[in-house]
């Protein structure tokens, strides 16, 4: 098959494999926007799922219909290491110009986001130390300015939220990784949230994030539930996971026998990211159409071995080596425990038993991993892995 042509290939195609099975979703989301446009009360949206399910290509693709509904806006990857001033200034800022809007009221929200990020260096900072995030308009004393990120999250968000009101639009905010938000940052999030619910606000927050993300809100405010409707992300059914394989290969004339379909699920899981990626290995491999099972049997070894290095291999190398033996352990306590999925999680004790040492001296290793991204924990004593099939790619490394 010709590679040039190959559907596969990152950024190919107007419909990427990430999205099939997702209409449910994105079908739902446009009733969300329509509902706050029209004042009536809607729970901001946080999508949950393993790594490799596509939740960052559905948390674009819900922009870009938040875009053409005319909603202005903006988007932010959580970084541990990072506060939520700088980056949801940014953001922010992008979303009001969007909105298209100009005159004195938009000048004074601009001031206020702009307020909101220079609080971050403190009141008595120099002038080379206060951030600026290209907004060309003075900073507005007096509002969001306090110090307290949840006083401040609340008073930028109402404002902003008033602005698009006075419009006719909305804003909506993206943000990626959200379990790696600070927990101050998580309780004025849900406090902000809860106030523009309130006030009936055309402004919604759309998250992604691990599984365990419903746990982190929780434990920051306890009515977190009633702010934010959890969508889960997962795997795709054996038909949607065919329509994904074969909708791409049909547009540029190509076409899978049926144990080929059966091949490419069975070594694929159902997981977008691998769809994509076996798909686009096995699609340079093929000779002619229809692709055969013994396509994919002969350029699985090579999908396997890119993955390795730039999936896996990558979050590995990221590990020190007592974290390295810690993961290993979780890969044969799952084994253990006849969890061949690798996407269930497995008691801490047992991992603890696999390496003959006591659960209290793990704890260092785990606390690192879960602020790594490499595991989390959804209910208490027990752990996952975040990325599906990595116990399989442990056991066959060791």
């Amino acid at each position: 098959m010709d590679p040039i042509r190959n559907p596969y290939a990152p950024g190919a195609g107007q419909r990427p494999p990430e999205l099939a099975g997702r209409d449910e979703q994105l079908s739902t989301f446009a009733i969300t926007l329509e509902r706050v446009a029209r004042g009536r009360p809607e729970r901001s949206v946080v999508l949950i799922g393993l790594r490799g399910v596509g939740k960052t290509v559905l948390l674009n693709a819900l922009r870009s219909s938040a875009v053409r509904a005319g909603w202005g806006t903006g988007k932010l990857e959580a970084r541990p290491e990072q506060r939520l001033r700088r980056p949801l200034s940014s953001a922010l800022h992008q979303a009001l110009r969007e909105l298209g809007a100009a005159g004195p009221v938009f000048d004074q929200v601009l001031g206020v986001v702009k307020a909101f990020a220079q609080r971050e260096a403190g009141p008595n900072a120099k002038l080379r130390d206060k951030w600026s995030p290209g907004i060309d308009v003075p900073a507005v004393s007096g509002r969001a300015d306090s110090g307290d990120i949840e006083i401040d999250l609340v008073e930028l968000l109402s404002d902003v939220g008033g602005f698009a009101s006075d419009v006719g639009r909305g804003v909506a905010i993206f943000i990626d990784e959200m379990q790696d938000l600070h927990p101050e940052d998580v309780s004025a999030l849900c406090a902000a949230c809860h106030e523009i619910s309130q006030s009936g606000l055309p402004v919604l927050i759309v998250g992604a994030g691990l599984p365990h993300v419903p746990a982190v809100l929780s434990a920051s405010k306890s009515y977190s539930e009633r702010l934010f409707r959890f969508a889960r992300i997962d795997r795709l059914p054996r038909a949607e996971a065919d329509r994904a394989l074969e909708t791409p290969a049909e547009e540029e004339g190509a076409a899978y026998e049926p144990e080929a379909l059966e091949a490419m699920y069975a070594v694929t899981g159902g997981y977008p990211y691998f769809i994509q990626a076996y798909g686009k290995v096995v699609w340079d491999a093929a000779t002619a159409s229809p692709i055969t099972a013994a396509d994919v049997e002969m350029a699985a070894p090579i999908a396997e071995a890119e993955l390795a290095v730039g999936f896996f291999g990558s979050r590995f190398d990221r590990a020190t080596p007592g974290e390295r033996e810690y993961l290993r352990a979780m890969a044969d306590a799952a084994l253990t425990l006849e969890d061949l999925d690798d996407t269930e999680s497995v008691p801490t004790s047992e991992v603890a038993v696999v390496l003959g040492r006591k659960p209290q001296s793990l704890s260092p290793a785990r606390d690192a991993l879960l602020k790594k991204g490499l595991i989390y924990s959804g209910e208490r004593g027990r752990i996952a892995f975040t990325v599906p099939h990595f116990g399989q790619y442990l056991r066959s490394q060791a």
